[in-house]
């Protein structure tokens, strides 16, 4: 009999417990921060990063073959017009040059005694004592002694020069900013030994999209901002675009020159360069924050002001603009727009606003 006892206080207790109202949970309602979509004209803006460089650069390289004996400059150093880089071993060029020395002072002997012969053939002409074919081919010995004086004294010159090109110079004052040859290497004639970058105007080296070149050409002014002093913008003016894209990237190289580069910006330092395009047609833009993914497609959460609920708009984006991102379908001008906690909303849910505003005014947005 005890034995039918406890499971019957077992039944009797589930169906008591069955009985009982569920406890109502609240509804779970998330703060989210609104905007209205408004249609606004704004400029397009394209921002590319470069490098800022020397407006010219000098590869400097000796103008005769020979070995280096002799490297002054490191990378850095600051040279003047004339100052001395590198020197070659000079002994074949100076032998060279001493043998065209020797053959000049011959010249000179020869043409001394074609000469003199001359004269003397010329008295005995006078006295009648030789015929004029003589003295003809006498003056021809002169002639051709002058020219072999000429040719000697060239070469000599020449020569001369060889040897003085042993020693590289610098034709430009600027800062040495790389070395190609070291001492002990054998350089042929007109080979880079060392970079010199011309004092004076900077610039920036960047590429653009082959989209983007006719646009770049009307630029007169355009900002410039180093990576090391972002705050300092500086002007710029394009001076070239590359006629021809880089077979690599297919894009195009282009140099701004800063009009006014302070002495703090250096060479290789990382820049970005800044333009505007011209204002285009009214355009929807959301925040970038707003857009979401979902299922492989861009969408952004839309409030329904008269119930609170938020529902999955699919939009198609097109250009960025800033930290904005224009919105070519799938928004109408005056729809509120969630653009701060999107990953946590699901279709239907209530929600409560915290802030609200006007994408792309000046001053708030629907009460």
């Amino acid at each position: 009999m005890k034995t039918l006892v406890v499971p019957c206080f077992i039944t009797l207790a589930l169906v008591l417990a069955g009985c009982q109202k569920p406890i109502a949970q609240a509804p779970d309602i998330r703060p989210v921060r609104v905007l209205e979509v408004a249609a606004v004209q704004a400029a397009s803006v394209y921002e590319y990063a470069g490098e800022i460089r020397p407006r010219i650069e000098s590869r400097l390289g000796f103008r005769v073959p020979g070995k280096i004996i002799s490297r002054q400059v490191d990378v850095g150093a600051l040279v003047t017009r004339g100052q001395s880089l590198a020197v070659l071993d000079a002994q074949d060029l100076q032998l060279a040059q001493d043998a065209a020395k020797a053959q000049l002072a011959a010249a000179r002997v020869d043409h001394s005694l074609a000469t003199a012969d001359l004269r003397r053939f010329a008295e005995l002409r006078n006295k009648g004592f030789i015929s004029a074919a003589d003295l003809e081919r006498r003056q021809s010995t002169v002639d051709a002694a002058r020219a072999r004086l000429d040719q000697a004294e060239a070469q000599a010159t020449q020569q001369g020069n060889q040897a003085r090109y042993t020693t590289l110079v610098s034709d430009v004052a600027g800062v040495v900013t790389a070395i190609e040859a070291e001492a002990g290497q054998v350089v042929a004639a007109g080979q880079p030994v060392i970079r010199v970058a011309v004092e004076g105007a900077k610039e920036v080296l960047f590429s653009i999209p082959e989209d983007k070149v006719a646009l770049l050409r009307r630029m007169n002014n355009i900002e410039v901002r180093t990576w090391a002093q972002p705050d300092q913008p500086l002007k710029g003016v394009v001076r070239e675009i590359s006629p021809l894209a880089d077979p690599a990237t297919r894009t195009f190289a282009v140099r701004v020159t800063l009009t006014k580069a302070p002495a703090d910006v250096l060479l290789g330092m990382t820049a970005t360069v800044r333009f505007i395009g011209a204002p285009g047609a009214p355009r929807l833009t959301v925040p970038l924050s707003a857009v979401v993914n979902s299922k492989e497609r861009n969408a952004v959460w839309v409030l329904d002001p008269s119930s609170a609920t938020v529902a999955l708009v699919p939009v198609v984006l097109g250009s960025n603009s800033g930290d904005n991102v224009v919105v070519t379908q799938g928004l109408e001008a005056g729809v509120l727009v969630v653009t701060a906690g999107v990953h946590k909303l699901l279709p239907g849910q209530k929600v409560t606003r915290l802030a609200e505003g006007a994408v792309g005014s000046q001053g708030g947005g629907r009460p």
